[in-house]
């Protein structure tokens, strides 16, 4: 009894009373947890269905030993293990597999283990004549066959046969048989699961190398995984620079690397992501602005397997502050084009008046008269001056009084 719940311990969900039927059942267990063993440590289907077939051989006979996989879109069946005295050049792939004759078909038909002994073999075999069914390999003494179920799918058997005697199996055989499928089916669903996290794995690392934006896994703060346009926001040459390294090291102190921390928690627990802007520091030790996104796996605990994206926005910001620029002068310039349009009018008019009393007869005094000229002078000077304000293209200022600035008039790039 002790062994039996040591074989249950190990997935099996075979019922303890099969075993009181089968003789030499210590011996059957021995073999079914050898073989329970096997498919926990062994990763590739091929050694495993060797050391299968070779426990196995030790309470059946397994002369006549294969294993065969149905994929029911391509009507197909294919033998990645086959063992075989009689018929050892028997072809890897059967196709059309509906319309042939075949034992393992009705196994997996049924999804359900038989045994056939002479008489029913006979009988099947002049089914098949009816049908235009032709067999598949040579017509055995007896045969066993267990379905291979997977997720409520039937996706294939495991058979042995014997050419010689229909006494080389019992019924209880199947019962072994049965139990060994079940192993063999869990095998094949773990390298399915297998399979797919490797090749969701293989996608989402061809996304991250192609994505054109810095992507990085983060393990509580250390690194895990970048990608190649990460490495180059960063100015390195491999991803050796970042794996198993601390993320401090993309801040410029440890100050700001504390203050980003607290950023990206504080975020967390207001959104289901944190998203913000921060200088961070190249290999070069210069900084440039980024704006930053991480993305938790787990909500409840931000810092486990963390996707972090980094975009360089220096481009961006420049673009700001040129575009900043560009309307603080376009106000200059519309500020400085209503002054000028409001002052050339008076200044017209008092140069006029002025221009006259230096041309009349009665100013008495060459005094008054040089009065007049430097008036007309500096009326002249501030016309200069609207329209150097009027082909303004540059926008600067210079710091006047204590605290103020005010517009640079003489360094503005102005056209004359």
């Amino acid at each position: 009894m002790q062994e039996v719940q040591r074989f249950l311990i190990f997935g099996s969900q075979i019922k303890i009373h099969k075993f009181i039927k089968i003789k030499n059942a210590e011996k059957v267990l021995e073999v079914l947890f050898e073989i329970s063993t096997a498919v926990q440590n062994t990763q590739n289907l091929n050694a495993l269905y060797k050391a299968i077939h070779k426990s196995l051989g030790k309470v059946l006979n397994t002369d006549n030993f294969f294993i065969a996989n149905h994929n029911k879109q391509k009507d197909l069946i294919s033998l990645p293990y086959y063992i075989d005295k009689k018929d050892p050049e028997l072809a890897p792939e059967i196709f059309n597999f509906s319309k042939t004759g075949s034992l393992t078909g009705k196994v997996i038909k049924i999804a359900k283990p038989i045994i056939l002994f002479s008489k029913d073999l006979a009988k099947i075999k002049k089914e098949n004549i009816l049908l235009n069914k032709p067999p598949i390999g040579s017509l055995p003494k007896v045969w066993l066959g267990a379905p291979l179920i997977v997720k409520k799918r039937t996706i294939g058997a495991v058979v042995v046969q014997s050419y010689s005697s229909e006494k080389k199996y019992k019924k209880t055989d199947l019962d072994i048989l049965d139990m060994v499928s079940q192993h063999i089916a869990f095998a094949i669903e773990r390298k399915e699961n297998d399979d797919t996290i490797r090749e969701e794995r293989q996608i989402f690392e061809k996304i991250l190398d192609l994505a054109p934006i810095g992507l990085a896994l983060i393990e509580n703060r250390v690194f895990k995984r970048v990608n190649d346009q990460f490495i180059s926001v960063f100015g390195y040459k491999s991803q050796v620079d970042f794996i198993k390294k601390s993320t401090e090291m993309i801040y410029a102190s440890k100050k700001d690397f504390l203050e980003a921390g607290k950023i990206i928690v504080s975020e967390f627990r207001e959104k289901t992501k944190a998203n913000f802007e921060y200088n961070l520091m190249k290999k070069n030790k210069s900084l440039f602005p980024a704006q930053i996104t991480f993305n938790y796996a787990q909500a409840n605990n931000p810092s486990p397997w963390t996707v972090v994206s980094v975009t360089d926005i220096t481009k961006i910001k420049n673009a700001q502050e040129e575009k900043i620029k560009h309307e603080k002068l376009q106000g200059v310039l519309e500020m400085a084009g209503a002054i000028c349009h409001e002052l050339n009018q008076p200044l017209h008019a008092i140069l006029g008046y002025c221009e006259l009393l230096m041309t009349g007869h009665d100013i008495d005094t060459k005094e008054t008269k040089e009065i007049l000229k430097i008036i007309a002078e500096q009326i002249k000077r501030i016309k200069r001056i609207t329209k150097k304000l009027l082909n303004i293209t540059q926008y600067k200022t210079l710091k006047y009084a204590e605290k103020n600035k005010i517009f640079d008039i003489w360094n503005t790039g102005f056209e004359n």
